[in-house]
């Protein structure tokens, strides 16, 4: 089993920054790692995935204000939020996969979530 442990959550003002990180308990081959979030009464979305290979996928609405990185030796994903909006707000959740991460994260290994609040 992997536990994926998750730093960073805070309240921030709107157009503030932020910056999560996730560890990977051991060292297994985790090609996908990326967050996820979940807002009260919305379903979880993905927000932004990488593979080992460095490819990044990131949701249209956080396109050009968040940035994904990782370090393959560490087995650790960060996720750079800057110019942050209140719709912003919500718990993220890291995930990693061995092969993919799709929209529902299925067969992922999560992390306990970690909340942002940004304020208007």
């Amino acid at each position: 089993q992997v536990q994926l442990v998750e730093s960073g959550g805070d309240l921030v003002q709107a157009g503030g920054s932020l910056r999560l990180s996730c560890a990977a308990s051991r060292s297994i081959f985790l090609n996908a790692m990326g967050w996820y979030r979940q807002a009260p009464g919305k379903q979880r979305e993905l927000v932004a995935s990488i593979t080992a290979g460095g490819s990044t996928k990131y949701a249209d609405s956080v396109k050009g204000r968040f940035t994904i990185t990782r370090d393959n030796a560490r087995n650790t994903v960060a996720l750079q939020m800057n110019s942050l909006k209140p719709e912003d707000t919500a718990v993220y959740y890291c995930a990693a996969h061995q092969w993919a991460l799709g929209p529902e994260g299925t067969g992922a290994y999560w992390g306990q979530g970690t909340q942002v609040t940004v304020s208007s």
